[in-house]
């Protein structure tokens, strides 16, 4: 089903060389918007401008807006998903980890908004949604403390963008999915008997909530966090 307002605009989506990120990036390009994707490795995805970036590095950042803004225009949907997902003990947490996980989930996503905007002011429209996790609101699994505080600070800086900037035209909304059926848990224990509906989400489940947020309809929603979870947290 297309929605309104997606086609046409300039997308970028971080972190969309596989799972989530990459569901999200097919999903806007099959609604016809120009997408961008980035990560680690330049993906390789069919109809999208694909990117080597470093969240972590303030002119990574600034040289993939730059190239953005040359080859498709500036960005108007910003879809924040790089992300690390560190476990380990918390005694065992070294300084280093803790780092390296705040880095990649929170600034990289800081560093991102923070070159989007100025361009989506001048504009009077934007769009931005971060992925959080539901990890952000419970604290997560057990050996997972850096994952959760990254997340909660990502949702929480997602409000306070959507508090500055709502009177510009722009949205600012995290999602916090759960147990969504991706490489990052692989190898976890079977939790689908605490799920509700009795499985694990689709990454197109979660890249289907991103797209509504883009689009004209979802215009009156900002400073949400969305839960994607399949009853496995309600609150």
């Amino acid at each position: 089903m297309k929605l309104d307002g997606i086609e046409g605009r300039v997308a970028f989506v971080t972190g969309g060389a596989r799972g989530i990120g990459r569901a999200i990036t097919e999903t806007l390009r099959d609604q016809g918007a120009r997408v961008a994707v980035g990560d680690l490795r330049a993906p390789e995805l069919d109809g999208v401008l694909g990117l080597k970036l470093d969240v972590t590095s303030e002119a990574s950042v600034d040289a993939a807006f730059l190239r953005i803004e040359r080859e498709l225009g500036p960005v108007e949907l910003l879809v924040l998903n790089a992300g690390v997902y560190i476990v380990e003990p918390f005694e065992e947490t070294s300084l280093a980890s803790w780092q390296k996980t705040i880095d990649v989930n929170l600034t990289g996503a800081f560093l991102c908004v923070r070159r989007a905007v100025p361009n989506m002011r001048k504009a009077g429209f934007g769009r931005i949604v971060s992925i959080g996790s539901s990890a952000g609101k419970t604290g997560g699994k057990r050996h997972a403390a850096a994952y959760g505080a990254s997340k909660a600070g990502i949702m929480v800086m997602t409000k306070s963008i959507a508090s500055e900037y709502a009177e510009h035209g722009i949205t600012a909304n995290a999602l916090a999915p759960a147990l969504i059926d991706t490489d990052m848990i692989a190898g976890l224990p079977d939790m689908t008997g605490l799920i509700p509906v009795g499985r694990l989400g689709k990454p197109e489940e979660v890249a289907g909530v991103v797209a509504y947020l883009c689009c004209t309809q979802a215009a009156y929603i900002t400073g949400e966090v969305v839960d994607v979870n399949g009853g496995f947290l309600i609150d």
